[in-house]
């Protein structure tokens, strides 16, 4: 799977705005990172390109490394994180949702 790359502040910070109105799309449960979720992530991503999720983890840190492998797992960027909620940003290569001023 190719890498995202880093996206410019000004990037992050529209993409921040346009996620302001969202409601999370995929919430993980109990059983954390599974096969479901991330197919359904990544079917998500591939339609909107921005997406919420709320994570289920208590602990700082444990939502924090739950919050990488569901990056990791969908080639994902992390583009916000509040609490519990996180949005996050792939580009869909062959048809793009957002305009972005980036090729």
């Amino acid at each position: 799977m190719k890498k995202t790359r880093a996206l410019d502040k000004a990037t992050i910070k529209y993409l921040r705005s346009l996620a302001h109105a969202l409601k999370p799309v995929v919430r993980l449960g109990h059983n954390g990172l599974t096969t479901a979720v991330t197919n359904e992530l990544d079917g998500a991503l591939n339609h909107h390109e921005l997406v919420k999720v709320k994570l289920s983890e208590s602990d700082k840190e444990a939502r924090h490394q739950q919050l990488e492998a569901l990056c990791a797992s969908v080639n994902a960027l992390c583009v916000q994180q509040i609490g519990h909620t996180a949005t996050l940003f792939r580009r869909n290569e062959k048809k793009p949702v957002i305009e972005l001023s980036i090729p």
